[in-house]
């Protein structure tokens, strides 16, 4: 079973402030930065652990109170409590199984349709709402990156990051193909329809992550941006469209007003490709990837999302299923993230 090992959580974490006293620590900005960005999420876990540890000493000793002295107000309170208690230790439960290479980096994640035309392109603007309902939810900021929206409704393709502690870790269980059953509302004559989106979710790549690219592999496009219904179309060519020529790679990014964002944005998302690209197949730099390898077929849905004749959702890796499709379509995944990260960390 995997628990929270505090003890060596905070022997590390005295270990490497240790090093931030050392006399040449602050020479190597590069080295510094990643010490420091592992000093904070570590004592961030430590805190957490300590406050509820407290908290649930606090806990039984006003539980003890109540049954030598019964008082209807108090024994609200520890129920009221309790439940408060329960949530929390859940969470931290969850977090332990969060020890991926990447888990704790934001994530970059993008939505296309399947065949279908408007149908599916309704279906990718519906996820992509969704996650922005999660990532509000928890107390994430989402980033648009890039969005070309579909001729009479919906999306054609949305990139946007989630930025936050542990986001990859938790949204790395949406990567895969997700299925609609629904009673169309473009179709006159009412019909049910079964439409595809794909959603790829990525770590974002930290300075502690060595990856090069060779610059005259990529060709840069640039073209103006637009956003959603037309909105924030730019008289300059600020939106920005990167080729990793080896790969036939492509990302593009016109969330900002600034070219040059863009460009690092686009990076971004690049670096992020090709390290799952290389990670993927085993290579050990990026110039040994071919292009022709890259070949992605859309295969079998990970979730399906039923509203018509019975509403589900139902995930087919774990199991797992919901009857209200409402609530998840609001933001509600946690359940779908708890079971796969269970599931997946689970003794084998």
């Amino acid at each position: 079973m995997i628990h929270f090992d505090i003890k060596n959580l905070e022997k590390e974490l005295q270990e490497l402030e240790s090093q931030t006293v050392e006399e040449n620590f602050w020479l190597d900005t590069k080295k510094s930065n990643i010490v420091l960005e592992r000093i904070k999420k570590i004592k961030e876990k430590c805190i957490t652990y300590r406050k509820i540890d407290n908290e649930l000493i606090n806990l039984k000793e006003l539980s003890e109170l109540v049954l030598v002295e019964y008082d209807e107000d108090l024994a609200r309170e520890v129920i009221t409590n309790t439940k408060n208690m329960s949530k929390k230790v859940e969470k931290l439960e969850l977090d332990t199984l969060l020890s991926g290479k990447y888990d704790s980096n934001n994530a970059i994640v993008t939505i296309h349709p399947g065949a279908g035309g408007t149908e599916s392109q309704d279906w990718v603007d519906m996820l992509y709402r969704m996650y922005v309902r999660w990532a509000t939810k928890n107390n994430y900021k989402l980033n648009e990156l890039d969005y070309l929206a579909g001729e009479v409704a919906g999306i054609k393709s949305v990139t946007f990051e989630v930025i936050g502690n542990n986001a990859y870790g938790y949204l790395k269980s949406e990567h895969g193909v997700h299925r609609l059953v629904r009673i169309s509302p473009f179709d006159s004559g009412g019909r049910r329809h079964t439409s595809f989106a794909s959603v790829e979710v990525l770590p974002e790549i930290t300075d502690d992550i060595d990856i090069y690219i060779n610059p005259d592999d990529i060709k840069m496009d640039v073209y103006r941006a637009s956003g959603a219904g037309g909105q924030h179309i730019n008289k300059t060519s600020s939106a920005v469209r990167l080729t990793h020529i080896p790969t036939n790679i492509v990302v593009s990014c016109q969330s900002e007003r600034s070219q040059l964002q863009n460009r690092d944005n686009a990076m971004k998302m690049l670096k992020s490709k090709l390290l799952d690209l290389k990670e993927k197949e085993q290579k050990d730099t990026i110039e040994e990837l071919k292009g022709e390898q890259r070949d992605i077929a859309w295969g079998s849905q990970i979730r399906s999302y039923v509203f018509c004749p019975y509403t589900l959702v139902k995930d087919h890796r774990t199991g797992y299923e919901v009857g209200s499709v409402e609530s998840v379509m609001n933001g509600n995944l946690d359940g779908f993230i708890e079971e796969y990260l269970k599931f997946y960390n689970s003794p084998s």
